[in-house]
């Protein structure tokens, strides 16, 4: 019974927001069989190393980085496989990278109550966190992969 009131409330959602639920699903997916790879395999697909895109507010994007960080959110739940912090940043990368919307995901670690070494992702765009905000204070930034829609946007820099 559970299943079928889930089923007629997601027919009542507006068909874009149904296919960015999708997405997201998809994007986890294929998130977690990164996640599986030797990350050296992984990390060239994530953008510039050890650069940040800009912290401007860009209107223009607001709305569908709101969407995009609630349907990675809200999918994460649902997926059959485990679909954490790196999974959730890899995927809302992806998803802002195919809207042309610049993003920059962080690894982080720190020690947890017994000393042993925890890790940490995160992804923001502009002044926003898309995912992993939460407990990001607690973890010291190891490394971090700038994706912009070009390259001549890096911050600090410039190719030509």
């Amino acid at each position: 019974m559970k299943l079928i009131s889930k089923l007629k409330f997601v027919l009542t959602l507006h068909p874009k927001t149904i296919f960015l639920f999708i997405e997201a699903f998809l994007f986890l997916g294929w998130a977690r069989i990164l996640k599986k790879m030797p990350f050296a395999k992984v990390a060239p697909s994530l953008g510039d190393h050890m650069h940040e895109t800009s912290l401007r507010y860009m209107e223009q994007n607001n709305e569908r980085v709101k969407n995009i960080s609630h349907a990675i959110h809200i999918m994460s739940k649902y997926t059959p496989w485990e679909s954490q912090c790196l999974v959730k940043a890899i995927a809302g990368m992806k998803m802002l990278e195919r809207r042309g919307i610049d993003s920059t995901l962080y690894l982080g670690t720190a020690r947890d109550e017994d000393g042993k070494m925890i890790a940490h992702a995160w992804l923001r765009s502009g002044p926003y966190y898309i995912s992993g905000a939460e407990g990001m204070g607690k973890f010291t930034v190891v490394s971090m992969f700038a994706k912009k829609k070009s390259k001549t946007q890096i911050e600090g820099e410039s190719y030509e």
